[in-house]
């Protein structure tokens, strides 16, 4: 006697993009509150780091490097965990893919200016999402009773790149990195950093120890899944993901580390 069995509904993938590894840090995240879905983790490490990229020609590499992957994979939903190139080209993404949801990433500007008691906010960033109108338009709309230094570093990404790795860093080249978020203005100190870069919660153990005085180092990981998770559909009974989780490099060539890293996410190398 044949048993009649329920069909199944496979659940389209999440894909999470970043330009390195940094974005790991919102893939866990999003890991945990969704965990019905697989996850696709795509890193553009032949173009990393996106900072010192000129803006339209990176605009240009993103919007092509989409129309090849949502072929390919068809997720539900991406996470676009980089604020340099979201800050960029978020826009022109919903633009050139109005059938797909994006769920950005933007410097965390509006809690720290809801967080703050001494008034006095730092966002350490690439200098790519430092120089963007989107980045001084969050200021001007959520701080703007706020003293917001804007600090662009050069090195941090790679240097969070090696330390992700397992390479250890120079102390006194880090600290060079992160003082200038540290401001003393009329008895008041920082008190809040925005860390705006997927990369940087990484460091925030070492960043915390290096710092000339205790602040909140904040990490927009957390929100960014939360988002994600309200717009991604709910799974019913009878949907299950297709959970062979995988990470693609357009370099095609990531190292050993990079790959035992991966492997440590639960992450095949495709």
């Amino acid at each position: 006697m044949r048993v009649a069995t329920k069909a199944t509904h496979e659940l389209k993938p999440v894909l999470v993009f970043d330009s390195g590894i940094g974005g790991l840090t919102v893939l866990r995240e999003a890991r945990v509150l969704m965990p019905e879905r697989g996850f696709i983790y795509v890193a553009d490490d032949a173009g990393f780091p996106y900072g010192g990229w000129e803006e339209e020609g990176l605009k240009a590499r993103i919007l092509a490097l989409f129309a090849d992957l949502l072929d390919r994979y068809d997720p539900e939903l991406c996470i676009i965990a980089c604020n340099t190139a979201f800050t960029l080209v978020g826009a022109d993404l919903r633009a050139a893919f109005p059938d797909m949801t994006f769920v950005g990433t933007v410097p965390a500007i509006k809690p720290a200016a809801e967080r703050t008691r001494s008034g006095l906010v730092s966002v350490l960033a690439t200098p790519g999402t430092v120089k963007r109108a989107y980045t001084r338009d969050l200021i001007q709309s959520f701080a703007s009773q706020c003293h917001v230094r804007l600090v662009g570093s050069e090195n941090l990404a790679r240097m969070a790149e090696a330390y992700i790795r397992g390479e250890s860093l120079d102390d006194a080249a880090v600290r060079a990195e992160i003082d200038p978020c540290f401001v003393e203005r009329e008895g008041r100190r920082t008190d809040i950093v925005v860390l705006a870069c997927t990369h940087y919660p990484f460091m925030a153990n070492l960043f915390r120890r290096l710092a000339p005085w205790p602040v909140d180092w904040l990490d927009p990981a957390e929100a960014i899944a939360r988002q994600a998770r309200r717009l991604v559909p709910p799974a019913d009974a009878d949907s299950h993901g297709v959970h062979t989780d995988f990470a693609v490099f357009t370099s095609h060539a990531p190292d050993f580390p990079t790959r035992r890293l991966m492997q440590g996410f639960g992450l095949r190398v495709s």
